[in-house]
């Protein structure tokens, strides 16, 4: 997510999340869930414990937040000690905190305690489709990438059953795949990389952007999703199509959200590639998980994720064809590239 330098300073305070936990986690109303009412202010004095903590907070958002060139933060800090001007003790200050999530805008970054809630608050709404697996012809290939978050043991099996299915609907023959991200909420992006990787191919498919423009970039390859050159997760056997390359729709909704559409824009730039559905929910940046003193976390949006022609986004990610059901056009579309094939001249060969 950032430069070699900058991760080196980052992960003196935390752990290197890229992305987020699964977005309808953080509330029991998903990323949907309405921004809540500003806390009455209270009146008194903030203990010297309570005012260091948020200072502490606030100086990670300052050093490290997507949009830390907008934002002043001296009256950043003023509106945030406003809400806490009687806290006594660290979770006295929940209600401050609140407010910093709010006047940082992103809509992504969250608070989640030792013991409690989360602390989020969302500034959009996302739906998915709830749209069920497809019919499809025997010529088309099919893959559901489903929203993950869970231990690193968890991921590896994510991974491996994800290749796994992949190879049990390979077969000869196969005109394409579809790769269905509808209603993938988000949570850890590298398993779904790793696992979709086959279809996906080897190579760049993606880059975290930062405000001053550091980059670090996501690939696949031998069997595993990397990023600025490390393995992020790894598959047991790399599986291998039958034909490699294939052409490709991806389908999409405005349930994804965070690492799904990083696996969506994963595939934007992919050669004989498309995409059609709804637009996805608009929470592509990328989140840094930082340790906070009293062994907390600040899940802190730190960056935007690019394609792989470092075209960025930040926002919602609209398909090459809006359709409310993707599925048919998507069929033809995967059919076309048969007949298209077929119409072609032969090349010429030369004695």
């Amino acid at each position: 997510m950032m430069n070699t330098s900058a991760r080196s300073s980052t992960n003196r305070r935390g752990q290197f999340w890229l992305v987020l936990s699964l977005v309808a986690a953080l509330s029991p109303a998903g990323c949907g869930e309405a921004a809540p009412s500003e806390p009455v202010q209270p009146t008194g004095t903030i203990s010297e414990a309570a005012e260091r903590y948020l200072d502490e907070l606030v100086g990670i958002m300052r050093d490290y937040s997507i949009n830390r060139l907008r934002i002043d933060w001296g009256a950043f800090r003023t509106s945030v000690l406003a809400f806490a001007r009687d806290a006594q003790n660290i979770s006295d200050t929940y209600p401050a905190i609140r407010v910093a999530l709010s006047l940082l805008g992103d809509g992504h970054s969250s608070f989640p305690p030792p013991t409690g809630e989360v602390i989020y608050v969302p500034n959009r709404t996302c739906r998915g489709s709830g749209a069920s697996t497809p019919t499809l012809p025997e010529s088309i290939g099919y893959v559901k990438v489903r929203s993950f978050s869970g231990s690193a043991v968890q991921a590896t099996y994510y991974a491996n059953q994800l290749q796994g299915a992949i190879a049990s609907a390979d077969r000869d023959g196969l005109i394409g795949w579809i790769v269905d991200l509808r209603g993938n909420g988000g949570g850890n992006m590298w398993p779904m990389l790793a696992g979709v990787g086959p279809v996906l191919g080897e190579g760049v498919v993606g880059y975290f952007i930062d405000p001053t423009g550091a980059e670090a970039v996501w690939e696949y390859r031998d069997g595993a999703s990397w990023s600025g050159g490390y393995v992020m997760k790894q598959v047991d056997s790399a599986y291998r199509l039958r034909t490699e390359r294939p052409r490709v729709a991806v389908l999409t909704d405005n349930g994804i959200a965070s690492s799904g559409e990083a696996t969506v824009i994963a595939f934007r730039g992919r050669p004989d590639t498309r995409s059609f559905g709804m637009p996805t929910c608009g929470l592509s940046t990328a989140n840094y998980a930082f340790a906070m003193s009293d062994g907390a976390s600040l899940n802190l949006t730190v960056s935007t994720m690019a394609d792989r022609d470092r075209t960025p986004y930040g926002d919602v990610i609209r398909p090459d064809e809006v359709l409310l059901d993707p599925v048919p056009r998507a069929i033809a579309w995967l059919e076309s590239g048969v007949q298209r094939s077929r119409a072609e001249p032969p090349s010429p060969r030369y004695h």
